[in-house]
């Protein structure tokens, strides 16, 4: 079972570390700078370990986490047991969509599938800042629905593209969020995020290593030829990245006057 994650308050006044850099997420560097300078002091960096939760099922979203490195994996659980994942975010988003939406819980979870680090905040002095800006809730929107647009291609690709097309679409999603070329993947991480089995898994990594696009090996996967494992993969992950891009065009920061 993930570990649960503390829940003490991350408020400014509680904290030993603050953010004294540029941020390495793509959501918060979109935000307008005034936007951003006013989430900036209740920013707590915190390292992401693997299986670490980030919120549990069904229970009160004590954290927003926006990820610099490294991958969290939405997952549902049905009532037997079995585990899917739906979704994965990584420092092109946030965990904590739900509060975005004016809730503070879900049924599925959020745990750290590839370890990295990131920054947290209270859920409720994020939605304390949401509340007060329109121009972060227009960010934040935009992401929610790139990430809809993400879950909605994953079916479609799930249904008809092969196992080692979806498998090169992953590698090169998890590749584009940890910024090294070497990562960490277990197979009952890809075998989650695949819908296969850990033979499947091996069969798929395997062609892939075959072909020089990629070695894998105890959970350590390095790309070696990304040009080649962008041709090996389906139209999925092109289409994915145009959509982020699209609506997450962080070029510039924009201060929009008279929205706060």
């Amino acid at each position: 079972m993930a570990a649960q994650s503390s829940n003490h308050t991350g408020t400014a006044k509680n904290k030993t570390r603050v953010v004294k850099r540029a941020p390495a997420n793509r959501l918060l560097d979109l935000l307008p700078r005034q936007d951003y300078a006013r989430l900036k002091p209740y920013l707590e960096p915190i390292a992401l370990t693997y299986r670490q939760s980030l919120y549990r099922a069904n229970q009160r979203i004590q954290f927003v986490y926006f990820i610099e490195t490294g991958v969290g994996s939405l997952v549902n659980t049905m009532a037997n047991g079995n585990a899917a994942e739906v979704g994965t975010i990584g420092n092109e988003g946030m965990v904590g969509l739900p509060l975005v939406l004016e809730d503070e819980r879900a049924p599925t979870a959020v745990y750290v599938q590839v370890p990295g680090t990131g920054l947290r905040i209270a859920a409720p002095l994020f939605g304390k800042e949401l509340a007060r800006s329109a121009s972060m809730r227009t960010v934040m929107h935009h992401y929610v629905h790139a990430f809809f647009n993400q879950i909605a291609q994953s079916a479609a690709c799930n249904h008809f593209h092969s196992l080692e097309q979806r498998c090169a679409r992953w590698l090169l999603m998890t590749h584009d969020r940890m910024g090294s070329d070497a990562f960490m993947l277990t197979q009952e991480f890809l075998a989650m995020m695949l819908g296969v089995q850990r033979t499947g898994v091996s069969t798929a990594a395997g062609a892939l290593q075959r072909a020089g696009l990629i070695r894998y090996n105890r959970g350590n996967v390095t790309i070696q030829n990304r040009g080649g494992l962008e041709r090996r993969s389906c139209e999925c992950y092109g289409i994915s990245k145009r959509e982020f891009d699209r609506l997450l065009d962080n070029r510039k920061r924009r201060v929009v006057p008279g929205t706060n």
